[in-house]
């Protein structure tokens, strides 16, 4: 697979090896090492450390750590679409963005809804009130999203080589298995000694040998409790997957193809899962129609290292859909984005804050 960066074969299996299932131990390093040598890759824990570095020093990786599921932190999130005038595009734009409850913002190619953001807020109601706020500055309608089901959310990008997943090598590595021992829990709310690990690990943990202590040492906590603690967020959904986040602009990864549908209401919870196995599908959502405006209720999102490969991946998921109901071609669309208009990520202080309680 060609890149945006040229990578050599030990850091295209870095890359694969720990998109997730990075393990939760003293020295990371040395048992992540350890088993990139057991599946064939000979590399010591200072050689591992050292190219991760590298990687997230030239771009490759956007960060490494914990992937925050700000969801189970507190707050709410939206997808939000409106349009944008060809002669008031950059106004509206700014407008927009201006807002800080306003996360990720992406022009896309749609006839009419040519911008969407996400609205991210520590309490719900607090959406109307910023999207009123925007409709009341730019005179433009908005189109509430939120997400009703989650079918998907795995946005992994592999480069050919070790741990890509071809042939009858499974992709990546998984040592989640290592580090403590815990019991997940039912709370909904975070301590704060809870609160202030997600504010320190949200933008990923140090390159250090030791991250987590140097973590525990932050938040002035015990290493132990903080292992034990980001280990157990991982078990209750609050983390993701631990591990390298690529950059998947520079893996060449350029097609951001978001495929919208009008699935049948009966058959969108076999679809949903369907759609959701492909490997290539990223984001997988079932989301509100508007009537008149907005026909669609199903979000799949690819990514593609070209329109050709693009176009055929889109083509697999409508050949996916068509084993559940008869796909016409009004029923689905796709909208590439055309540009970043804001990309500000979802900052949880606000959110993680606001579902705090006393330890």
């Amino acid at each position: 697979m060609s890149t945006a960066v040229d990578l050599t074969d030990c850091e295209r299996a870095i890359v694969n090896a720990f998109q997730g299932g990075f393990p939760v131990v003293d020295h990371p390093f040395e048992a992540a090492a350890a088993a990139m040598r057991d599946r064939g890759v000979d590399i010591d824990a200072r050689t591992l450390l050292e190219t991760i570095r590298d990687l997230d020093e030239r771009g490759v990786l956007s960060r490494f750590g914990p992937l925050v599921n700000a969801q189970e932190i507190g707050g709410a999130a939206t997808l939000v679409a409106m349009h944008a005038p060809e002669d008031r595009f950059d106004e509206v734009v700014e407008q927009v963005n201006a807002h800080r409850e306003v996360a990720h913002n992406y022009e896309r190619e749609h006839p009419h809804l040519n911008v969407w953001f996400v609205v991210s807020v520590a309490d719900e109601d607090r959406v109307r009130e910023v999207l009123d706020a925007i409709e009341n500055e730019t005179g433009q309608e908005t189109y509430n999203l939120p997400k009703q089901r989650e079918f998907r959310v795995e946005a992994k990008f592999y480069v050919d080589g070790p741990f890509d997943g071809s042939g009858d090598d499974p992709a990546g590595i998984d040592c989640s298995d290592l580090g403590p021992d815990v019991t997940p829990t039912d709370a909904a709310t975070l301590s704060p000694s809870e609160r202030d690990l997600v504010l320190e690990i949200q933008d990923g943990l140090p390159l250090s040998e030791t991250p987590y202590a140097d973590v525990a040492d932050a938040i002035e906590q015990d290493p132990a409790w903080t292992r034990e603690t980001i280990k157990r967020f991982e078990r209750e959904g609050k983390i993701r997957r631990i591990g390298v986040v690529p950059n998947h602009y520079a893996l060449g990864y350029t097609e951001n193809g978001m495929t919208v549908w009008n699935v049948p209401d009966d058959v969108v919870s076999e679809v949903g899962p369907a759609v959701a196995a492909l490997p290539f599908v990223t984001h997988c959502y079932e989301r509100p129609r508007h009537e008149g405006v907005w026909p669609y209720n199903f979000f799949a999102m690819t990514h593609g290292r070209s329109e050709d490969e693009s176009d055929r991946r889109i083509e697999q998921v409508r050949e996916t859909m068509a084993d559940y109901w008869d796909v016409a071609d009004d029923d689905w669309d796709s909208l590439f984005s055309t540009q970043i208009l804001k990309k500000t990520g979802i900052r949880l202080e606000e959110r993680a804050e606001a579902n705090t309680t006393a330890d």
